[in-house]
């Protein structure tokens, strides 16, 4: 098996997740979304996935956007941030994503109190 195939597939699976985790901590842009997504080289993407990604959730009522100009004299840019819907939708997503860690944790042998199987 191909690890680049196998990272990709885990990297499908959590990228929305963990764009949502960072949009609920201060509404962001696109450009700076995938920077910071680029300090984790398995969660890294172009810009050609993070915006139909971002088109998708703003369809869906997860996300909101709106436009601020740059002090710097930059193009406006488009901030989204998490609506009411999202939050809840995130919400679930953790949920789902600590059953999934204990499970992975529990079939590795391993337990939240450090001891193993046996």
């Amino acid at each position: 098996m191909n690890m680049d195939d196998w990272k990709s597939q885990i990297k499908r699976g959590t990228l929305e997740f963990c764009i949502l985790l960072m949009i609920r901590r201060r509404p962001s842009y696109g450009y700076e979304i995938i920077t910071e997504l680029e300090r984790y080289p398995i969660l890294a993407a172009k810009e050609n996935t993070i915006y139909p990604l971002l088109r998708r959730l703003l369809k869906e009522g997860v996300i909101s956007s709106y436009w601020q100009e740059s002090a710097e004299g930059l193009p406006p840019r488009k901030y989204y941030s998490l609506t009411a819907t999202g939050e809840e939708y995130l919400a679930s997503m953790s949920g789902e994503w600590e059953n999934l860690l204990a499970a992975i944790e529990e079939i590795k042998g391993g337990y939240s109190d450090g001891t193993t199987a046996e």
